[in-house]
């Protein structure tokens, strides 16, 4: 990897500072990170420990608190093809990437216990604009719900056009807390995702990556997929080396990624 700029290391050195020495989940609230333990005998991992399962009382404090404010309002606000149309930085905001069919629609309606509030394109890789959801009554943040990439039929110039945009948004966006970026544990990172990771490490935003579908891979391909991302991940400045294991299919994960959200934006 190429050396970074001074001040880009000296943002990313401070957010570090802030989180601490990377410990569990989640004594560093930043971070939020949440291990993941095989189950014994084979199946789908534990995504950390759900509330009043030896967990800490912060810990079920934080999951139980995510719990009742996404069970709350969450409402579309608005889509943005261009920056012009981007709404007032007035609230935290966590943006979700991801290659198109990763399950990005599906996690965000897990997230908020809804069933459509995120609609996937019927044409992969058609939606092309950022969509804005706000959460709270009043609004205490919004959900960034960003274009799928890697879609191979998709024109030159449209992808120009996403990267343009996606990368200006990443750069100028202030209240930008996190990125999650999510991979399909069927298939892992691909370069697309490779390309995505080091747009945010150029942005100094950092991300975590969430791993979707875990429900459909056996229990060793869902640690060799884990277990290789975790690594890459490492050579990354702006990645958390801890993942999120999740499927929005069986809820596996989903109460501990509310908490890790809810933990960034008051950050």
């Amino acid at each position: 990897m190429e050396r970074l700029p001074r001040w880009h290391q000296e943002r990313l050195r401070a957010d570090a500072f802030r989180c601490g020495p990377r410990p569990a989940f989640p004594a560093c609230k930043a971070a939020g990170r949440v291990s993941t333990d095989q189950e014994a005998g084979g199946g789908l991992p534990h995504a950390g420990k759900a509330a009043g399962e030896d967990g800490t009382a912060d810990e079920q404090h934080l999951i139980e608190a995510a719990r009742r404010l996404f069970s709350g309002r969450v409402d579309f606000l608005l889509s943005a093809p261009e920056l012009r149309f981007l709404p007032a930085p007035d609230y935290p905001e966590i943006a979700f990437c991801g290659r198109s069919n990763v399950g990005k629609s599906s996690l965000i309606n897990a997230l908020t216990g809804r069933k459509a509030i995120a609609r996937a394109s019927v044409t992969p890789g058609r939606t092309q604009e950022l969509n804005f959801f706000e959460v709270g009554q009043p609004t205490r943040f919004r959900l960034v719900d960003m274009p799928g990439y890697g879609f191979a039929k998709a024109p030159v110039r449209v992808v120009a056009r996403w990267q343009a945009l996606v990368r200006s948004y990443l750069r100028g966006r202030p209240v930008l807390k996190r990125t999650l970026l999510l991979v399909d544990s069927r298939q892992g990172l691909k370069a697309t995702d490779r390309q995505m990771m080091s747009m945010l490490d150029e942005a100094a935003v950092g991300y975590r990556i969430v791993l979707t579908k875990a429900d459909k891979v056996n229990a060793t391909e869902l640690a060799a997929c884990r277990a290789a991302v975790e690594e890459e991940a490492r050579r990354h400045v702006a990645a958390f080396p801890q993942l999120h294991v999740t499927s929005a299919e069986k809820g596996l994960g989903i109460p501990e990624l509310r908490g890790a959200v809810l933990a960034d934006f008051e950050t």
